[in-house]
This record gives C-alpha cells, structure tokens and sequence, in this order.
C-alpha cells in the first residue's frame, strides 16, 4: 500500500509539472522550426534552425524592448523595496494612533482591477508630462507593487523579536541605523521574496504599458510581442513570437532558480512561531 501510494504521489507531480512546463517546452521548440515547419507535429525540430531569434532583433528594435523593460523592473523594485522597507518599519515597530486602519487602506489600494483605474492614470501620467516615457510606466507599476511589498515586510517585521530593536537603542543606535543594520540583514528572505514578486509583476505587464507608451523606442517587451506583425496585416510571424517569448521567459526562470531558498523563506516566514 506504501508502495501505491508512494507510486500515485510521483504519478501526480510529474502530470502537474509535465502540464506546467509543455507550453515552455513547446514554444522553444516552435522557435527552432523553419516557417515552412512551424505547424508540423514534432516533438523535436528536424531542422533546427536560429532563423526566428535572429529574425526578432533584426526586423524591430527588440533590443531596445528588452533594456526598456530591465530599466523599467528593476527601477519598480529599487523604489518599492526602499518605501515598502521604511514604510513597513513604520507600521510594524511604531504605535501611533489609525495605524490598523492605515494599513487596511494600502492593502485595499491593490484590490482595484487595472482597467478600473487606467483612465485617471492616463490622464495623471498625460498631466506630469511623462507619456510614452519610462518614467511614467515606473510611477504607475510602483503604485500596485508597493501595497503587496508593504504589506509583506510589514508582517515579516512584526515577526522579529523585539529584544533586538531594544538591544540597540541600548546601544545608542537610531530609528534608521536599528532598520538598516539589525533588522534589514534579517530580512533579506523577505525582500528576496517581495523584490521578485514586483519584478515579475513588472516585467509581465501589458495594459498600462500598451495605453502609457507609443514608440516603438518606448515599449517593454510584452506589447513589443503582441505588436509584432508579418509580412500582410492578418500574417503574424509565430515562429519569432515564440522566440521573443522564450528570450523574455529565460530570465525569469533563472532568477527564480538563483533565489530559489531566500523565496521560500520569505513566503514560509512567520508560519511557524517557536
């Protein structure tokens, strides 16, 4: 019966990851395909080929796609990870009066859907001067990403004890330096867990980047993809929509592998208290 048992459970994680990774599996694959190719039933390529990887940096500024979309990332995680930190300290370890209450609100903030709020952000963004500019698409992800990261740190920060925040104001040590030297190096599995999540979250967003950008110069990667035509307008090149997709993809599975046991440390944080 252990034997059975055992047997069903590897049965069922290998459908569940075999489900997951097919359509990565698949789009590489449809990526190494010739055009005249691409809509055969292979399990591996015959002829495989670099034509579509090559093809998407030569026929649009994908290149240029791809930094717009480093640049725009990691400034969202630099600005959520710095205000959700301070803001979190904030919340976590200073009793003021409407602090439940204040961090009730940061919490409602990102439970508005993304087209509900995408006209007065248009209008907002067309306002500061920062249509079809990286800058403004940094300023409307940080608004839905600081919410989560501020809400995260916070109930990491709670979970740390407090005999460390008075063992170093014993020590003459400051609001700031007791964040930045006692408690940020223990939160490091948190922002590991927070800064990925914003990352992901940025580098995957479509709407506001399509509605907030008009260049091709100015566009992150997703509406570059979604935008890529073919020789005739109801001709979409596949197999360089397949290759864009999987050089966008690759970067994200390595920093998930990278950050691997901080993540899980940061999600599994405060679960079980000793």
């Amino acid at each position: 019966m252990t034997f059975i048992k055992r047997a069903a459970f590897w049965l069922l994680v290998s459908a569940i990851v075999a489900y997951a990774l097919f359509p990565l599996y698949y789009a590489i694959v449809s990526s190494l395909r010739p055009p005249s190719r691409l809509f055969e039933i292979q399990w591996l390529p015959s002829a495989a080929t670099l034509m579509n990887y090559t093809a998407v940096f030569s026929e649009q500024p994908f290149g240029r796609n791809i930094l717009n979309s480093i640049v725009v990332a990691g400034s969202v995680v630099g600005v959520s990870l710095i205000a959700g930190l301070t803001a979190a300290y904030a919340l976590a370890r200073i009793r003021f009066r409407g602090r439940a209450s204040l961090l009730a609100a940061i919490l409602a903030v990102s439970m508005f859907p993304q087209v509900a709020v995408l006209s007065g952000m248009f209008e907002l963004i067309r306002a500061l001067g920062l249509y079809n500019n990286l800058a403004g698409l940094t300023l409307t992800y940080v608004l839905f990403t600081l919410p989560f990261t501020v809400w995260i740190l916070t109930t990491y920060l709670r979970e740390l004890p407090q005999e460390l925040e008075e063992s170093a104001l014993i020590d003459g040590a400051n609001a700031w330096q007791t964040l930045t030297r006692v408690f940020l190096p223990l939160m490091r599995p948190a922002m590991a867990t927070t800064g990925l999540i914003a990352f992901i979250g940025a580098w995957n967003e479509f709407l506001f980047a399509l509605t907030l950008t008009l260049t091709n110069e100015q566009r992150t990667v997703p509406v570059a993809i979604a935008l890529m035509t073919g020789a005739s307008q109801h001709e979409l090149p596949w197999g360089n929509i397949m290759a864009a997709s999987v050089i966008v993809t690759l970067p994200l599975i390595a920093l998930v592998l990278v950050y691997q046991k901080r993540i899980v440390s940061g999600l599994t944080a405060g679960a079980v208290k000793g």
